[in-house]
């Protein structure tokens, strides 16, 4: 199945039932010096006179965005300004951002949830020439019959394999077909750690750099499982069904991994990576946006698992959706709204913007669903690709807010370090009773 029609069907399936990514917490920005070049098309045919500036939420992309602006700016004469919110701090950013005379024109909304809080900012995109060149109207963000939102990137996360790792334990992929296999692998690996000089897990980093891929990410799953059952694509109330699987993954995780649960609260994101490209595990939770770093350990040792929940094991495939919508600035000048809509439209058109979005190597690494995505460079894209299981959506896109998130992660963490019923039902607390109360305090701020 190709990447395209993998990654629709997948996304479809998640509007019908129903999208942090990692980097640097460092925040950077710079502005594209506008320079006499020649116009692109769509910049000739609209005369646009205006300036972009785009507060991207992917730190891991911020080089390459900055890139693009440069060579934007170079082709076109029209400014470009790319500001990179610090991880996990897009929201604060946004807001902060959004109240300067100089706010962004261009930004972005994880989903319904996230479109509700900006939904006033968003400039309807119906009939502009970046939705013509959607492969599929699934990837519209919709507010009534207007579209605010359109994704710019479907992913893929799961587990990470080192397949050169996983031989030298004694096993390989295909020995892992369900969570009682892959706890199975897992525990022996611990067993044996000091003489095969490697852990089964990455560390499960607990600082903001890393706690998303635990309290968004791994929290997907009992979600995902709980409104399949019902039929449904949002709710009010959880009712928790999946939780001892949570709970059992989340054990797996921290009890054989490199580093003591003890130390979970300090752990970042790039330890964790740097312990997989580094070889000292062969698991590593993540997703397809990872391929930059973990492709150091050879194209040919790298395998995708799904996220074995112990729940329908025998078909469940990949996480595949997404939480990057980009939205137009309404309140920005007719000619900025303009100058953004063109400048949108060349970064998945032209040789060069598609490139640098799709380029596995020298670009970002991204599927992008429109009528330009060549095929991917990106390994870990294209094993998400050949996966045959059903696709996990990602419905983490319905929690109610960033504060429901984070009373889950500092749950997880108490957790970790001390693994009793008493804390996972701080846990469960999190879970469920936070949730109702975030989604009646998110109803009556809307």
């Amino acid at each position: 199945m190709n990447s395209k029609k993998l990654f629709t069907i997948a996304l479809s399936a998640a509007m019908l039932a129903g999208c942090g990514s990692s980097g640097s917490a460092a925040a950077s920005s710079t502005a594209a010096a506008a320079s006499a070049g020649a116009s692109t098309a769509a910049t000739a045919a609209s005369g646009a006179s205006g300036k972009v500036y785009y507060l991207n939420f992917k730190p891991e992309a911020d080089e390459q965005w900055q890139e693009v602006a440069a060579e934007y700016t170079k082709e076109t004469g029209v400014p470009v300004t790319v500001l990179t919110a610090a991880s996990g701090e897009y929201e604060s950013t946004l807001k902060s951002e959004m109240s300067k005379e100089e706010a962004p024109t261009l930004f972005q909304v994880n989903g319904p949830v996230g479109l509700a809080s900006w939904k006033d900012y968003c400039y309807d995109l119906t009939g502009s020439a970046i939705e013509g060149e959607l492969t599929n109207d699934a990837y519209n963000l919709k507010d009534g019959d207007q579209i605010l939102g359109i994704a710019y990137v479907t992913e893929a996360y799961g587990l990470i394999t080192n397949k050169a790792l996983l031989e030298k334990a004694g096993y390989t992929v295909d020995d892992i077909k369900s969570f009682d296999d892959l706890k199975k692998v897992a525990e022996d690996i611990t067993a044996r750690k000091d003489e095969l000089g490697f852990s089964a897990f990455t560390s499960a980093g607990m600082d903001s750099s890393s706690d998303w891929r635990f309290k968004t990410h791994l929290a997907n799953l009992p979600i995902y499982y709980e409104y399949k059952d019902a039929g449904v694509g949002d709710e009010d109330e959880l009712k928790g069904t999946y939780l001892d699987n949570y709970r059992a993954v989340w054990d797996l995780y921290i009890n054989n991994s490199t580093i003591d649960p003890s130390q979970l609260s300090t752990a970042t994101g790039d330890q964790s990576e740097a312990e997989f490209v580094n070889q000292e595990a062969v698991f590593f939770q993540n997703g397809t946006w990872e391929y930059g770093a973990v492709s150091a350990i050879g194209d040919d040792n790298l395998a995708y698992l799904p996220i074995y929940f112990g729940v329908d094991d025998a078909n469940e495939g990949l996480c595949i959706g997404t939480e990057n919508y980009w939205c137009v600035n309404a309140k920005a000048s007719p000619e900025d709204i303009q100058a953004t809509l063109d400048f949108m439209n060349w970064c998945v058109t032209s040789d060069y913007g598609v490139k640098m979005m799709t380029d596995g190597t020298e670009g970002m690494g991204f599927n992008i669903p429109f009528k330009s995505n060549p095929e991917s460079t990106n390994v870990l894209v294209n094993l998400a690709n050949a996966n045959t299981g059903t696709p996990v959506s990602w419905n983490f896109t319905t929690m109610p807010s960033e504060e429901w998130k984070n009373v889950l992660g500092q749950a997880l963490t108490v957790y970790a370090a001390d693994q009793t019923d008493a804390n996972w039902e701080l846990v469960r607390q999190a879970f469920v009773d936070n949730w109702a109360t975030e989604k009646q305090l998110a109803a009556s701020n809307g």
